[in-house]
């Protein structure tokens, strides 16, 4: 599933951000990937412990937690704080899987990566370049969004950013461990959640939506791990 949110933040969020940011230190990298990973990374990251991080990240974290396209669609059951990169001068990020397994800073609980997201801090005339490619079974496709819009995949995914021309991109990015493991079962519970809210929005309440919304429960009975 490839799921663009829109507006996740406001415009005054995302400006606030971008200042915040802009005035921040930012650091290589490809000091928080792997061996494999660094031989295709190349852009700038802020410090997962950096107070502007943790600042912003939270306000994101309490936007998601209430944003219900987010919900429906990840099922989260632990998401890691977010994390923020920027690329300019050419900077880019080959082709990569994120790894399978990652651990909050501070913490001994493992997190199974299965949704990455994406969430663009800067408008896409900003800069050159920099688009988000993600290949699935569907093919390849180009991911350049308006800021404070978010891009949800399966963290299964292929995918990289082609190098930036012009100007800076600068995006948040963060993974969930979700309560279904599969992206197949993920996307048919997104779908049914999906249709009974237009069902109820058209219909409302009545014996058919009832019956959906106790299937839908019950399938999250079955697969779901917590």
């Amino acid at each position: 599933m490839l799921l663009h949110i829109p507006e996740v933040l406001s415009k005054q969020d995302v400006r606030e951000m971008r200042r915040l940011l802009d005035e921040a230190d930012w650091t290589d990298g490809r000091a928080t990937v792997g061996e494999q990973g660094a031989r295709v990374k190349q852009n700038r990251q802020l410090p997962v412990d950096h107070p502007v991080a943790r600042q912003i990240g939270e306000h994101i974290q309490q936007v998601l937690a209430r944003h219900p396209l987010f919900l429906s669609a990840a099922l989260p059951l632990r998401t890691l704080a977010p994390l923020f990169n920027r690329y300019e001068g050419g900077e880019h990020y080959g082709f990569h899987v994120d790894g399978a397994i990652m651990r909050q800073q501070g913490t001994a609980q493992p997190l199974r990566s299965d949704v990455s997201t994406t969430l663009f801090l800067c408008e896409p005339e900003e800069y050159d370049g920099g688009e988000l490619e993600v290949v699935d079974t569907y093919g390849t496709h180009e991911v350049k969004l308006p800021a404070g819009d978010m891009i949800v995949y399966a963290s299964t995914s292929l995918h990289r950013v082609m190098p930036v021309t012009r100007g800076a991109r600068v995006c948040s990015f963060f993974w969930t461990q979700s309560m279904i493991r599969q992206d197949w079962q993920r996307h048919m519970m997104f779908e049914l959640d999906q249709t009974i809210q237009r069902l109820r929005a058209t219909l409302g309440d009545n014996a058919e939506t009832t019956t959906l919304t106790a299937h839908y429960h019950n399938l999250l009975r079955l697969w779901a791990e917590t």
